[in-house]
């Protein structure tokens, strides 16, 4: 099933046209203010739980939930705001760090398939199979640690690794599996702002990393890795969205948005029993009525 929002301005295209200078940090003029914004997100965690309800109760679909960003852009405190309701027995976050030597003995897309999400469930990978081709593509010498067969060139054995990916995402879709994939897109100078944060607040300052002022130096290549990256695998069964990320309530209000929609068209449903059950579960109810003060 094609799950992508056609007619959303942030679906990045989906036939291999996605260009990084369409896209926008900022939200745009009568985006909202925060006190509407906020009104706004509680609306829709609201009914993304009911929507998680439904998911469970008929265990048909499996719900795959993908965020990659630069750093401060703002994955795990969209993932707390966004799915904060959801009960946690049907919603699992996943971060993915550097690959352990275990995972690097198997193809690199293993340890996120260890990970993917039951039927009924939703899974949400904060960092993905997708660091495979953007921080590793930045960073070629972390391929020596990967054990890999012969390539002719890095542009091939990046092409090898978009085809894969989309052959694997296809692969769940046609199983059961509704993916829907988010990229946070910060601005650099918003990035060097919420790092100053982070420096002047002392409760943050454990999130703040050197390594991550080193990467801002390699931020044009970056972002050639996202746009590569978005334009090779953004489809109809499994789309990005580009979502402005300078401000958290907006960037916040869209992801919420996008996920209410996209399971609102799945139709889901609570299962009804059919006639002959629905006479048993009255009559058990009538039994049990009568017990009510009983000894």
């Amino acid at each position: 099933m094609d799950t992508a929002l056609t007619d959303h301005p942030y679906l990045a295209a989906t036939d291999g046209t996605f260009a990084l200078g369409n896209c926008s940090t900022e939200p745009p003029a009568g985006a909202g203010g925060k006190k509407a914004l906020k009104k706004r997100l509680k609306q829709l965690t609201k009914s993304l739980d009911e929507q998680q309800r439904r998911l469970y109760s008929k265990g048909e679909r499996a719900v795959l939930l993908v965020f990659q960003a630069m750093d401060a852009a703002g994955k795990d405190g969209t993932i707390r705001a966004v799915f904060r309701r959801i009960d946690p027995n049907g919603c699992h976050v996943w971060p993915f760090k550097q690959p352990t030597p275990e995972e690097l003995a198997h193809d690199f897309l293993w340890r996120v398939a260890l990970k993917l999400p039951k039927k009924g469930k939703i899974g949400i990978f904060n960092r993905s199979h997708y660091e495979e081709v953007l921080v590793v593509r930045v960073h070629p010498e972390y391929l020596a640690g990967q054990k890999l067969p012969s390539y002719d060139s890095l542009e091939e054995l990046w092409t090898q690794r978009y085809e894969s990916i989309r052959n694997f995402e296809e692969h769940l879709a046609r199983s059961g599996t509704v993916i829907i994939k988010f990229w946070l897109n910060l601005s650099r100078d918003e990035q060097a702002r919420r790092f100053i944060a982070r420096i002047d607040e002392p409760e943050k300052r454990w999130k703040f990393s050197f390594g991550d002022v080193e990467e801002r130096a390699r931020w044009t290549s970056y972002m050639e890795a996202y746009e590569q990256m978005i334009r090779a695998t953004s489809r109809p069964w499994a789309p990005w969205y580009a979502i402005p990320a300078d401000d958290k309530r907006f960037m916040r209000v869209q992801v919420a948005e996008i996920v209410d929609r996209t399971l609102a068209r799945l139709g889901l449903s609570y299962p009804q029993p059919d006639a002959a059950r629905e006479d048993e579960l009255l009559e058990m109810a009538r039994e049990l009525e009568s017990q009510i003060g009983q000894p």
